[in-house]
């Protein structure tokens, strides 16, 4: 695993393979790291090094990579990192694929950088439906565990960070939900199910981006193969 500094933070990140770039974005909330995939249906760490350059990433204050933490944080805090080491990489157009959280990277991507992103895929987006108290929670116990390492800023900075992540945006949280119908990328969404990542979310997300199809059944064991084929085919259509 390489280590990318930027001002503040440092990031821990892992590349597999080799051809056309693809970004993973990992599930686990604020705890996105590497690691998670491991607790995927599928890893596409392996699954997809053997055609594409994958690039993994710790996201800040995740695994091994940590960060000062600011008032100020927000998506676009991890967004500016994602590009960053992006970057660093030499990668000018690349695509993208996240779960769980990943979604709202994802999105945020697209709103911030449209002409770099070529495709994306999601897997299971969280989303707002009758549910913030949820991510408020986790947010609140991702700060303990951080707060537990090293000590981390005044209750206010933390409150601030807080309503940046999980008090604005529409159903995503890191857009308002008309930004969608600017989405033109091809965007892959594999349908979510449960409190965190509503059903609801995944099929508002096909109908408002223009550049979005929906996958419906793609993780439960029995259709584990048919949703990998139904991602390479997306691919594969799109990255050559």
């Amino acid at each position: 695993m390489a280590t990318f500094e930027r001002p503040g933070v440092s990031l821990h990140y892992e590349e597999r393979g080799g051809g056309f770039p693809v970004l993973l974005i990992a599930p686990g909330g604020m705890r996105s790291t590497i690691e998670a995939w491991g607790n995927a249906p599928w890893d596409p760490i392996e699954h997809l090094a053997g055609r594409y350059r994958v690039i993994a990433m710790d996201q800040r204050n995740a695994g091994a990579s940590t960060a000062e933490v600011h008032g100020t944080d927000g998506w676009s805090t991890y967004t500016a990192d994602q590009l960053a080491l992006l970057d660093h990489l030499g990668v000018t157009e690349f695509a993208v694929l996240g779960m769980c959280i990943g979604g709202s990277y994802v999105a945020s991507l697209l709103a911030t950088a449209p002409e770099r992103v070529r495709a994306a895929v999601t897997l299971q987006p969280i989303g707002r439906a009758d549910n913030q108290h949820l991510f408020e929670e986790r947010f609140d116990d991702w700060r303990a565990a951080v707060e537990a390492e090293r000590p981390g800023p005044p209750d206010a900075e933390w409150a601030s960070f807080r309503a940046n992540m999980f008090g604005g945006g529409g159903m995503l949280f890191s857009v308002p939900d008309e930004a969608l119908a600017r989405f033109t990328t091809p965007w892959q969404v594999l349908a979510g199910g449960d409190r965190f990542h509503p059903e609801a979310v995944s099929r508002r997300i096909a109908l408002l981006a223009p550049g979005a199809e929906l996958v419906e059944q793609w993780k439960e064991p029995e259709h584990v193969e048919a949703g990998k084929a139904a991602v390479d085919r997306f691919l594969a259509a799109r990255l050559g």
